[in-house]
């Protein structure tokens, strides 16, 4: 049973107001030997960094269908996905994707290669997916996802997908099935979309 996508939704923020260290307002100003402006306590001489968040995740077949997910969370409510999330602290990218998988759709893989990096420097984002394959067609959604399921390349949801980086990660598999070479692929997600 999935619970219905709430009203709203607030991503964390990024920016911060005080300092995680003694509780005192920061201030926006580059700190001596730098050359960004940063998150800088005042009081206790703490610099507050942001770096881009990683999104780990898996493109996983099972025989010659491909494992989709749709989401039950936001954003991007009730669109279809790889199974994929933020990596967590303490993880390599390929445990996180495993992680990922297992929450998502319950899927038992083995996990291949690293098959695309893709830059979304306007989300501060870097996402890494994984090629997998399917060791059961048992699946077991979590409540992150309302159902998984195996989609033939001709009835992917291209229309319904969550994310440019799933339908690029997807358009590349795809090319690369026709050849049965499947190299690694780095590339960016321009913001805004290509018309």
């Amino acid at each position: 049973m999935t619970t219905p996508a709430p009203s709203f939704y607030f991503p964390a923020p990024r920016a911060q107001r005080y300092c995680s260290q003694c509780g005192k307002p920061i201030t926006q100003r580059i700190p001596p030997d730098d050359n960004r402006l940063r998150a800088v306590c005042e009081h206790c001489g703490a610099v507050h960094y942001q770096n881009p968040r990683n999104v780990v995740g898996v493109l996983p077949v099972w025989q010659d269908k491909i494992l989709l997910c749709r989401r039950a969370i936001e954003p991007r409510y009730d669109k279809w996905t790889l199974p994929a999330g933020f990596m967590e602290l303490g993880e390599t990218t390929a445990q996180g994707a495993m992680r990922e998988t297992q929450e998502e759709a319950g899927a038992q893989i083995e996990l291949g290669p690293l098959y695309t990096i893709i830059d979304v420097p306007h989300a501060e984002q870097v996402h890494f997916f994984y090629l997998a394959k399917v060791l059961s067609e048992k699946l077991y959604p979590g409540p992150e996802s309302i159902e998984a399921g195996f989609f033939s390349v001709e009835d992917i949801p291209w229309q319904e997908l969550a994310f440019r980086t799933v339908s690029t990660t997807l358009e590349h598999y795809i090319a690369d099935r026709a050849t049965g070479v499947f190299p690694m692929h780095h590339y960016d997600i321009p913001y805004p979309p290509p018309r």
